[in-house]
């Protein structure tokens, strides 16, 4: 008799292809970026994704100063940190955050997507965000993709 046989394949460490990818963040909205490249980090993309395992593909973000904010959303969302002192609660805007630090916008955004497991915290060092358009990884070969070519 013929038959077929379906078996679940699932990766390991050792039979991921890990790829690494450039966005440009210029005029690309800061949530819509955040959940693409969350899904490619997590390497649901992938045919081959297995939920356990870091399956993903390193990204690249450039350009992170460029990122928008649809609305009101620049001036009137509050992020609230807690320093651990009474009376250590500190606020800040997404405007201030892209004064300082704008790579952190992007990668908080990016980190409140992924699982809040001891998977997501290896996941999220996965992705390297970059203020202007230059980044130190000419030598990996990195393929440049579009927001919606994922």
């Amino acid at each position: 008799m013929d038959t077929l046989s379906y078996k679940t394949v699932s990766l390991n460490a050792a039979t991921v292809n890990k790829e690494w990818l450039v966005i440009d963040a210029t005029d690309l909205v800061l949530g819509r970026l955040a959940s693409r490249v969350a899904l490619v980090l997590r390497g649901k993309n992938k045919p081959g994704f297995t939920p356990h395992v870091d399956c993903g593909d390193n990204v690249i973000i450039v350009n992170a100063d460029k990122v928008r904010l649809t609305g009101k959303k620049m001036t009137d969302r509050v992020y609230t940190r807690y320093t651990g002192y009474p009376g250590g609660q500190r606020f800040t805007t997404p405007r201030e955050i892209l004064a300082k630090r704008p790579a952190e916008l992007i990668r908080r955004s990016v980190k409140g997507m992924l699982p809040k497991t001891r998977l997501g915290d290896k996941l999220i060092n996965n992705l390297y965000v970059y203020a202007g358009p230059e980044h130190p990884h000419q030598a990996q070969n990195p393929k440049t993709i579009k927001l919606n070519e994922i």
